[in-house]
């Protein structure tokens, strides 16, 4: 039996020769991550009253009136993030406005995901925001005002592994650890004999 040359070699190496490579002109186009510090949002900006004619056109069927009801899931909590019945939104539970943006620019609207321009997601960010009563009617969002919202919810998560994204560290004293009690991080006595 005679083996040629290529049938001898690592099938792992050849790979299974589907796609191509990324030039790096389409990866800028792909490549939009943004920070919750502001790193990466673009150039851009808008209002809460023009973010409202973008809402009603573009996101009211699946939100509701003012991002309230609606099949695609509530966006305006006026209730509580506590309680028997949390009502988790973007105004009570997200912890960075940064994030509105990010996910708005990448996924929304739903029957044509990315189709908006930055100037209409700043507009829809600032409306939203609004409403939840995070930031004045008149405020602009750009790429510094929107990374400079302090979200009401922003220090109520446990950062578990990962590293906290703050502009100031962690006060833990020595001994002790970290643990959650409702939805602030609380110090915990060690378990240490003898404390």
């Amino acid at each position: 039996m005679l083996l040629s040359e290529g049938a001898l070699a690592d099938p792992r190496s050849v790979g299974p020769q589907l796609g191509k490579p990324v030039a790096a002109a389409e990866l800028t186009v792909i490549d939009r991550s943004i920070y919750p510090d502001g790193r990466g949002l673009p150039e851009g900006s808008g209002t809460a009253a023009a973010g409202k004619s973008i809402y009603e056109a573009q996101c009211r069927s699946c939100h509701g009136t003012e991002g309230i009801g609606g099949s695609g899931g509530q966006l305006i909590s006026r209730g509580a993030l506590t309680g028997k019945e949390p009502d988790p939104a973007i105004n009570n539970y997200w912890p960075y406005a940064t994030t509105l943006f990010d996910f708005t620019r990448r996924a929304m609207p739903m029957a044509a995901p990315g189709s908006l321009s930055n100037d209409e997601v700043y507009a829809l960010c600032a409306y939203l925001l609004h409403l939840g009563g995070v930031i004045g009617i008149d405020d602009e969002m750009n790429a510094q005002s929107l990374a400079q919202v302090r979200m009401p919810n922003r220090d109520g998560f446990d950062w578990v592994d990962a590293k906290k994204p703050s502009d100031r560290p962690q006060a833990v004293r020595p001994g002790k650890s970290v643990r959650s009690s409702g939805s602030m991080a609380q110090p915990v006595p060690s378990a240490s004999p003898g404390s």
